[in-house]
């Protein structure tokens, strides 16, 4: 006890009665961990969720904590595939695991290999915080829900194939109105039954033949049984849906968060198959009443017009009367007209005598000629009215270089420009522009000019 009091030194050193040589420090860090591992080798812990995080790798780490302390907890991925339903932040739940120490940082942990919620009130609470989340991001919104088709032609059913809910849907089908059905076979509880049935509704709206309607359905049974329809990935497959969804899941007093999201909620799985289809017989009655009713009204209307006609027929008058005047005009006409034409025919005959008594050879020899004598006549001025004749006395004509006009007027023949002063042996070509040069005219081989003196025919020679 003396030495224990004793001042340390600079350097250790082994003193009376220690017999324990100093432990490193992993030899103290394997002691501890192996004594924690021994002392708690598999417990189980209550606590509330706090910090979920699943990494890349599949492992899942979080905390359990309660009032007074938490504890930092893991989850390997192969345990973590085994849950009955998905973590979450808040979730109060009962840990089966084992204590251990991780000795890189001097902390303890524990590594859990089963995880349930703790009781049915910590199921509620979480499908509570589930549903208000879903509903803030506008999931359940009425505005998004669809109207469904009046009569699908084909129906896809998410659900188990060897429980009564399809035979009963498809019963219920047949009964109804016959349909063809596409059976997605999925499980609906237990693990990894929600991740199968939100894949289910994803892979409808892209299948070969694409449904016009789809029911996603489930027999009765407790929450836990039920639990899958309130994934939160089953909720958004539901609401993505590019496709009507029936939700008919658990028995009526059942609600699920799916039904919030559906389209459309049906109390059982034989009621989403009333509510997919109407009644064949009641359409084909339908339409039995309606031709009917088409029959009656169309030989309805045709008596009323039959009687309208009569109505309006016996209040004409006679046929006779209408054309009894007419037929008698017509007659008398018929008995003019060839008298009419006689006479006519008679009177002209007797104008053409009286005209051809004044046709003779001579007097048209004499009209002729003195034709002939005005004609020669007018040939003789021709040569006096020629515009070229004054050209030979010193006068000039004036026209447009460009297109040969005759200009009769000053301003004219400043607003042409290049002008062709036309004499009588000759052309000049000029410009009415201030020292503008004169392109000299291309040469042109002239005959000389003479006076156009037309020949004096004579029409009787």
């Amino acid at each position: 006890m003396e030495e224990l009091d004793m001042p340390a030194g600079l350097l250790a050193e082994g003193r009376q009665g220690d017999n324990s040589p100093p432990m490193s420090v992993g030899d103290l860090a394997s002691a501890v961990k192996r004594t924690v591992e021994d002392r708690f080798g598999r417990i189980r812990v209550r606590g509330e969720i706090s910090g979920w995080k699943r990494h890349s790798s599949g492992h899942c780490y979080f905390t359990l904590k309660d009032d007074s302390a938490c504890i930092d907890a893991v989850i390997w991925r192969s345990a973590a595939g085994t849950l009955a339903f998905r973590p979450e932040d808040g979730a109060e739940v009962i840990a089966t695991a084992k204590m251990t120490t991780y000795p890189a940082r001097s902390k303890y942990q524990l590594v859990v290999e089963r995880m349930e919620l703790a009781g049915e009130g910590a199921l509620m609470a979480l499908l509570e915080r589930r549903k208000k989340a879903l509903a803030a991001e506008g999931l359940f919104d009425p505005a998004r829900k669809r109207p469904l088709p009046f009569m699908p032609r084909v129906i896809g059913v998410v659900t188990s194939p060897t429980g009564a809910v399809i035979r009963d849907i498809l019963h219920r089908l047949e009964d109804r109105c016959p349909t063809r059905v596409i059976l997605w076979p999925v499980p609906v509880q237990g693990e990894g039954a929600a991740a199968k049935i939100a894949a289910a509704i994803r892979g409808l709206a892209s299948y070969e033949v694409r449904p016009d309607l789809i029911i996603v359905a489930r027999g009765g049974g407790s929450i836990e049984d039920l639990w899958a329809f309130n994934e939160e990935e089953v909720v958004r497959a539901a609401a993505e849906s590019p496709i009507p969804l029936i939700s008919a899941v658990g028995h009526e007093t059942d609600i699920t968060l799916i039904d919030h999201a559906a389209d459309l909620r049906a109390p059982t799985p034989t009621a989403a198959a009333e509510l997919a289809v109407p009644v064949r017989a009641e359409l084909l009655a339908l339409l039995d009443e309606l031709s009917a009713r088409k029959r009656r009204c169309l030989t309805r209307r045709a008596d009323l017009a039959r009687e309208r006609f009569a109505l309006t027929t016996c209040r004409w008058p006679a046929a006779d009367t209408l054309f009894g005047p007419k037929r008698q005009r017509l007659d008398e006409v018929g008995e003019r007209l060839p008298r009419g034409l006689g006479a006519r025919a008679h009177k002209a005959e007797a104008l053409m005598n009286l005209t051809s008594s004044r046709l003779r050879p001579e007097l048209l020899s004499q009209r002729l000629a003195r034709a002939g004598d005005r004609l020669g006549a007018a040939a003789k001025m021709l040569p006096l009215v020629h515009p070229d004749r004054p050209l030979g006395r010193g006068f000039v004509r004036v026209t447009a270089a460009a297109d040969g006009r005759t200009l009769t007027h000053a301003a004219d023949a400043r607003a042409a420009g290049r002008l062709l002063l036309r004499f009588g042996d000759g052309e000049l070509p000029v410009s009415t522009d201030d020292g503008a040069p004169v392109p000299a005219p291309a040469k042109v081989e002239r005959s000389p000019r003479r006076a156009y003196v037309p020949p004096h025919p004579n029409l009787f020679d």
